[in-house]
């Protein structure tokens, strides 16, 4: 019996080649990068996670997502104050609940 090997790859053969080399390639470079700026970053470029609840509830009055009231309750709340908003009752043991 005679095998037949071709005389060599065919063209798709050539193509699959070319982009898995410019893939493996592109993500070694793309990880050099990430690990190289991940280490170099600066601690002022890096976001800042949560922040202060103060600052956050100041940024929500300027933006206009709260009014005053809800501004002033809540300020209450952070600073361990009355935890319930202004005219609702605490629901109590008796069923009452609004």
């Amino acid at each position: 019996m005679m095998w037949y090997w071709g005389g060599g790859v065919h063209w798709w053969g050539w193509l699959l080649g070319t982009i898995g080399m410019v893939a493996f390639w592109g993500l070694v470079i793309w990880a050099i990068w990430y690990f190289v700026t991940a280490v170099t970053r600066r601690p002022e470029d890096q976001p800042q996670g949560g922040g202060d609840p103060q600052r956050i509830l100041d940024e929500r009055l300027a933006r206009g997502e709260i009014d005053a009231e809800e501004y002033r309750h809540l300020r209450d709340v952070l600073r361990g104050g009355d935890s319930t908003p202004a005219g609702r009752k605490e629901p109590t043991a008796t069923g009452d609940r609004r």
